[in-house]
């Protein structure tokens, strides 16, 4: 059984504070630190569930050099290879060779949650909203129709309350969540300790493999129109002369094309 683990940190237990998720300063090492532990969880009850090659995408885009490369190396589980990426969402190669299972880890809720830790959709400083098909999605709407284009299921979501409402409410109540912090605004928590977090997410992940079919693979629709909706006029500009996008007003981009790969693709690299 092929499982991706694809993960962030900011739906990890214990952290609460953008220090813990960028910048090269001590909360950060220390958020590294947490961050790897709670992914060895997952690959422990990925095995434990019958996994036979894990691969984990670090989707956390920190500062610089440390931009998809906030794993410990030396720490992960040796049962596990992972990848560091370029662009997030840019490593396809699991799900176009057949993937089982997707278990996804550290999530955060989209922007604008007032219970989400450290919410945000891709940019903290300037996307507003993102829909797909019209459905308001965060970065667990994004990873789970990268997934899903290959026809691989999301089984697991771990991260805080608001987070695991989010993806049941997306992907179904066959999901599999863990909920390791409940956020007291957007940047507090009630938490569960980091011990106690990763018990319950082996488990989560174990559990979650017992049933592949129990999420179907998620797919926004085809056609699929992406709309992006930015804080300030400046922040859409980047994006605006990408082929196939289309700028409706000052602060909204669509990209349109006929299934989601094509319609994310033109529009974000």
């Amino acid at each position: 059984m092929r499982v991706h683990i694809i993960s962030d940190i900011e739906g990890v237990a214990g952290i609460v504070r953008w220090a813990q998720v960028s910048g090269d300063q001590a909360l950060y090492h220390e958020g590294r630190r947490l961050y790897t532990a709670e992914i060895n969880a997952a690959v422990r009850g990925a095995k434990a569930g019958g996994a036979t090659e894990i691969v984990v995408m670090d989707c956390h885009g920190a500062d610089g050099d440390y931009m998809f490369n906030s794993l410990l190396a030396e720490e992960l589980d040796p049962d596990c290879e992972f990848v560091v990426q370029s662009e997030w969402t840019e490593y396809t190669e699991l799900l176009e060779a057949g993937c089982d299972a997707a278990l996804f880890v550290g999530m955060h809720a989209k922007a604008g949650t007032p219970d989400g830790v450290l919410s945000h959709t891709v940019s903290s400083q300037a996307w507003r909203e993102l829909k797909f098909n019209g459905v308001s999605v965060g970065e667990t709407g994004i990873n789970a129709a990268l997934c899903g284009h290959w026809s691989c299921p999301v089984l697991l979501v771990t991260g805080d309350r608001a987070t695991c409402a989010e993806a049941r409410a997306l992907l179904g109540d066959g999901l599999t969540t863990v909920e390791v912090k409940a956020g007291l605004g957007r940047f507090s928590a009630r938490q569960k300790t980091p011990r106690q977090a990763r018990e319950l997410i082996e488990d989560g992940a174990k559990r979650a493999l017992k049933d592949l079919k129990a999420v179907a693979p998620y797919d926004p629709g085809s056609p699929c129109t992406i709309e992006i909706e930015f804080v300030s006029p400046d922040r859409l500009v980047e994006y605006r002369n990408r082929r196939g996008v289309e700028q409706v007003d000052a602060l909204t981009l669509v990209s349109k094309a006929g299934d989601w790969w094509s319609a994310w693709s033109q529009f974000y690299f």
